[in-house]
């Protein structure tokens, strides 16, 4: 098999809206408490994008154009980690789906794309967006590149001074990067009076991007990286793909695995199956794995919340730990988020999948492990997946199963080996 035959790209990503066995609470106005309509969401999204975000058919037709794109570099592919395997003397086969393999390094080129060009052919010129680990920027300045649009990102201060190269990288591909809390913005202000040297949170970025393109007067729109409905659907072109992949080699995982920060990563991989498991044809067991620093799944209410931390965007119902926290300075930068995307919160609640919470220095372990196995070095979020996916192979070294596990390795570590230079020196802490 050819894990780069073009007839495995998708041409439609999956919306797993109209299969879900109760319906997913809508998101609010902020100010009436309504349901938000296409109007309240327009000063932030071109129409297509709100369009798909309140719901839309089961599939959404990908352009031609983002097609187009998506073909120099996928389909990603898919590998049996042979290796990995040896070295754990399980039975289990493990694969993971690589999406470090385009020019940003992870897998957040497949909504930057996506969104860049409906705003484009919106006749938007201006893309603002916040950037954790660097990854969400990266992918949203190289998008605006190639659709021609300027693009301004705030990044977590803790990111932005911990990881300069992603700096570095997004303004090679033209983007303004700001350090964020900033002094340009109300929020960023308001922030810095309160702590001269707060290190920032995403749900903070997030409040200077808004306002922002609030002030922009129209010139420019507003693009997320992760949690809204949108984002996720346009990620499903990795599990579709990995689906098209294990027929190829007539294998089907037992559990599905994916690092979740705001939820576009698992939910990538993960709803594609699951929506197999809805349509009553195969059953899988998906585990979202967070931080233990930040465990918006299994420590966080599950209730209406702001996605900012200045309490100026729609309220979604998910899983948060309050939209006032700010996570520790982890290296882990985009999975510092306070809230969870409300559809993976909402098959939580369901029961349809499970999650887990990890420290960081196990999954440093897990991501040397791998590295010295598979050759690959995991972005710290990535590291997360991989540690429960070994631990699920021990499990069935320990039991003599052998199921076939799958996660997500959603992206290189080449930009974060300062980390892994923490790690060896022991300077990580849980």
């Amino acid at each position: 098999m050819s894990q780069y035959d073009a007839d495995l790209i998708p041409t439609a990503w999956y919306n797993i809206l109209p299969d879900l066995p109760e319906p997913l609470p809508p998101m609010l106005h902020p100010g009436t408490k309504e349901p938000v309509t296409a109007d309240d969401l327009a000063p932030l999204f071109p129409a297509e994008l709100v369009a798909q975000e309140l719901g839309g058919p089961r599939e959404v037709d990908v352009p031609g154009p983002v097609l187009d794109l998506y073909r120099r570099f996928r389909p990603a592919p898919l590998v049996r980690a042979e290796r990995l395997e040896r070295a754990l003397r399980t039975p289990a086969r493990i694969y993971y789906k690589y999406e470090g393999g385009n020019p940003t390094g992870s897998h957040k080129l497949n909504t930057a794309l996506a969104q860049a060009h409906y705003n484009k052919a919106a006749g938007v010129t201006s893309l603002v967006t916040e950037t954790g680990a660097g990854q969400w920027g990266s992918a949203l300045g190289l998008a605006c590149s190639f659709l021609e649009l300027d693009c301004e990102v705030f990044m977590v201060r803790v990111s932005y001074d911990q990881k300069p190269y992603r700096r570095a990288l997004m303004e090679t591909y033209g983007a303004s990067v700001h350090a964020s809390p900033s002094e340009l913005t109300a929020a960023g202000r308001a922030a810095l009076a309160a702590d001269p040297a707060a290190t920032g949170s995403l749900g903070l970025a997030i409040s200077e991007a808004v306002e922002t393109v609030a002030a922009a007067g129209g010139r420019a729109k507003y693009a997320l990286g992760s949690v809204l409905n949108h984002v996720l659907l346009h990620q499903t072109v990795i599990g579709r793909e990995a689906l098209a992949q294990f027929a190829r080699i007539d294998d089907y995982p037992d559990v599905v695995i994916g690092a979740a920060g705001g939820g576009s990563n698992f939910g990538g991989l993960a709803f594609p199956f699951l929506g197999e498991q809805l349509a009553g044809r195969r059953e899988v067991r998906a585990v979202a794995v967070e931080p233990a620093s930040c465990p918006s799944l299994t420590r966080g209410r599950y209730d209406y919340d702001f996605g900012d931390s200045a309490g100026t965007t729609p309220l979604m119902k998910m899983h948060t730990l309050g939209h006032g926290f700010t996570p520790p300075a982890i290296h882990a930068g985009g999975l510092r988020y306070h809230g969870m995307s409300p559809i993976v919160s909402h098959l939580k609640e369901l029961g349809l999948i499970e999650a887990v919470a990890v420290p960081q220095t196990a999954c440093f372990e897990a991501g040397v492990a791998f590295a010295r196995a598979e050759g690959i070095v995991p972005a710290p979020e990535s590291t997360h997946a991989v540690r429960v996916a070994i631990d699920e192979a021990l499990a069935c070294r320990e039991s003599g199963e052998s199921r076939a596990i799958v996660f997500a390795l959603s992206g290189h570590g080449h930009f974060d080996m300062q980390a892994y230079l923490d790690h060896f020196a022991g300077k990580l802490t849980d």
